[in-house]
């Protein structure tokens, strides 16, 4: 589409009762971000209050109506994703505004490829829009959807704001306050809002932003959800069980004085201490609700593993919910089943599970296809199970394994019938996603009750287990070995399909790191890939695959949000080594010499054979040595010449796994070392970038 053309929804497909609206952009340097946010506006163009203002910290609208995905890596860069159920917005809500904006006003001008999507509840795409151009604009509408007799069209408007969220949410009623340096500085991001000056109507209880207490509810051995919190008066808030007399003669009180909503991000912590054990020694093991130690045989860690993880998802709505937004499911009451027998001809199927979710009398079903242990999943039971949602109208195939997603790279190929009106949309999820969204709720965000966190710390407990088969990507597959031996041997050519395979594993083996390391720490630990606008996946893996045969290295880039930089990781086959970096920026003094003496003070507890270059202006590396022998002698990285130090690259090595990766020796454990190792005894010391937060936590 072309900025300020506009479609009818209806006329690009008959599913769009709820659509997935994705943001993406591609950053040259690896390290660039923005933040999406929607706002519902009435018919006079602004919003009805600061409940229909919905952004990190107000990610999903009470009705479901508005849910905000949050952010997944593609081969173009990043794509944040927003599910609008148009069917369940207000009726006096006439516009959905999809905007993003950049932190401490940022320009757009350093992204690249702004693009805005569209895509049915089936998973089709339905229309794209990119923005071109952009400057010095910290802010950006890229397009809204709007009602037009009944029926909903989407209009791209590319509308960008020099004055960043503050500029953009004025135009719509929401006054921004981003000057609160104090906030700024704590919290690392701005203040925006204040209420409407009519404040909180009890006529209108879904506009409330603030909820009633439940007296029930409280968090257990977690931190409290990431929940809007607005700076409201206790009596600005309806209570229908306590209304409050004003005697006749009773002066009217003063009108409250508008509150400002608060947006700073919420800082997450660490789990409490576990509390003090009963047992007389080590060797009593606690009663788990999920036992993992007599499972025998595949198929009984299938079935296990998809009831426990299906029954978790019902009873702990939090994450529940968590796991089939992404899928485009609707928000409503969730309901799961196991071994569900289905005709198909004279041989009927019985599909691992079934998720149903109903709300307002409709019903959203999807059929789960579930492998442990790292089996790989079977094109023509996939494909059977396609065919029997499309025949009965079931929404979705949802398939569970081991294996990481690529995009491009399917796991199994699956052939579409485009002459059938009901489509089906088929979706892969890993275990190693599963673990890191119960990590996230139960380590970092929290949960309502007692109970339920009680239960997702038993379902992390067995998906952790040896025994469980729910690890997550642990083998390099067929190609590893005879590509590590053929690099050995020098017999390895360019054009070899086998690198391709290994370059896929070695994309979804850091992928996967990128989870793990994210759950531990609370924090968005995303890969980053480098490759020019518009190339498709496999080509791009395609020329990696080439460099590999020539070089022997497998390279990896990490981005962990409120880091001082973006981690390197290198696998040199040839020389067995593995290798993990970071270059910082130099601290901010006069001299030289000062500069180094601030970095390793840093650097206080880092490993003394940690590797230290320094990185001159214009002129490439500089003096390096250990943190061993520049301790004592920090002069020996001031360069001798006139050159300009503009930074310092911080590097650990260590010997590559030699296995096909299932042993405790073998590669893939050996890079999960590494990158632990190298986060927690050198990056989180450091000091993070300028405008940056810090790191929480420390990977265990």
């Amino acid at each position: 589409m072309t900025k300020g053309a506009n479609v009818s929804l209806v006329a690009l497909s008959e599913n769009t009762g709820s659509v997935t609206v994705s943001l993406g952009w591609t950053s040259p340097d690896g390290d660039g971000d923005a933040d999406v946010s929607v706002l519902l506006l009435g018919a006079d163009g602004k919003v009805r209050s600061n409940a229909d203002f919905f952004f990190y910290n107000n990610p999903a609208a009470a009705n479901g109506s508005v849910q905000l995905l949050g952010q997944t890596p593609t081969s173009n860069g990043n794509e944040d994703r927003i599910q609008l159920d148009l069917t369940a917005l207000p009726s006096d809500v006439e516009r959905a505004v999809v905007a993003a904006s950049r932190h401490q006003r940022a320009a757009f001008g350093q992204l690249e490829n702004l693009r805005i999507t569209l895509t049915d509840a089936g998973g089709e795409r339905l229309l794209g829009f990119s923005i071109s151009g952009a400057g010095v604009e910290s802010a950006f509408v890229f397009g809204e959807m709007y009602r037009r007799h009944d029926a909903w069209k989407f209009r791209a408007v590319g509308q960008g704001y020099e004055t960043g969220l503050a500029g953009l949410a004025t135009d719509y009623g929401i006054e921004i306050d981003d000057d609160d340096e104090q906030d700024q500085e704590a919290a690392g991001v701005t203040e925006a809002g204040q209420e409407r000056a009519e404040g909180i109507s009890e006529a209108e209880p879904d506009t409330a932003v603030v909820p009633a207490p439940r007296p029930a509810a409280r968090v257990v051995d977690v931190p409290v959800a990431d929940v809007p919190v607005l700076d409201v008066p206790v009596a600005d808030v309806p209570v229908a069980a306590a209304p409050v007399v004003v005697p006749a003669q009773a002066a009217p009180a003063p009108a409250a004085p508008a509150r400002r909503l608060r947006t700073a991000r919420k800082k997450v912590t660490l789990p409490k201490a576990p509390k003090k054990s009963l047992a007389e020694n080590d060797s009593w093991r606690s009663a788990r609700l999920f036992p993992a130690s007599s499972l025998k045989n595949d198929r009984e860690r299938e079935l296990r593993a998809t009831s426990i993880l299906l029954s978790v998802m019902a009873h702990v709505p939090e994450f529940g919910r968590r796991l089939t937004a992404g899928f485009g499911a609707p928000s409503g009451h969730i309901e799961t089943f196991t071994e569900v027998t289905l005709p198909n001809g004279d041989s009927p199927r019985r599909p691992d599970g079934i998720i149903r979710i109903e709300r307002a009398g409709k019903l959203w079903t999807a059929l789960v296809e579930t492998k442990t242990n790292g089996n790989p999943l079977k094109a023509q039971q996939v494909q059977d199970y396609m065919d029997i949602a499309a025949r009965r109208g079931y929404e979705a195939v949802i398939t569970l394994s081991n294996d990481v997603a690529l995009e491009g790279s399917p796991l199994v190929d699956v052939k579409i019938d485009g002459r059938r009106k009901h489509k089906v949309a088929l979706w892969h999820l890993s275990w190693a996603e599963v673990t890191h969204q119960a990590q996230m709720l139960i380590r970092h965000e929290g949960v309502r009750n007692e109970i339920r966190a009680w239960m997702l710390q038993e379902l992390l407990q067995y998906l952790q287990h040896e025994n469980s088969g729910c690890h997550g990507f642990q083998n390099m597959g067929p190609a590893w070995v005879p590509v590590r031996n053929g690099i050995d041997q020098e017999t390895l050519c360019p054009g070899d399909q086998r690198a391709v395979l290994v370059v896929e594993s070695w994309e979804r083996l850091i992928r996967q790191v990128c989870l793990r390391l994210g759950g531990e720490l609370g924090e968005k630990v995303m890969p980053v890939q480098r490759a020019k606008r518009g190339t498709d996946p496999q080509s791009r893996r395609a020329a990696l695959a080439e460099r590999f045969c020539e070089d022997g290295r497998l390279d990896a880039e990490i981005r962990i949000d409120g880091a001082a930089g973006v981690l390197a990781v290198t696998a040199d086959l040839r020389l067995g080594k593995l290798r993990t970096s970071i270059d910082v920026v130099a601290p901010d003094q006069v001299y030289p010499l000062s500069r180094v003496k601030r970095l390793l003070k840093q650097l206080v507890e880092a490993p003394a054979d940690l590797h230290v270059q320094t990185l001159l202006d214009g002129q490439g590396a500089g003096p390096r040595g250990t943190l061993e022998k520049l301790r004592p002698e920090p002069g020996d990285l001031v360069p001798r010449n006139t050159g300009q130090i503009s930074g310092f690259r911080l590097s650990l090595s260590k010997s590559v796994g030699s296995t096909r990766g299932n042993a405790e020796s073998g590669f893939i454990r050996s890079v999960d070392d590494a990158v632990d190792r190298f986060y927690s005894s050198v990056i989180v010391h450091l000091e993070p970038r300028a405008g940056r937060r810090s790191p929480e936590g420390v990977p265990a």
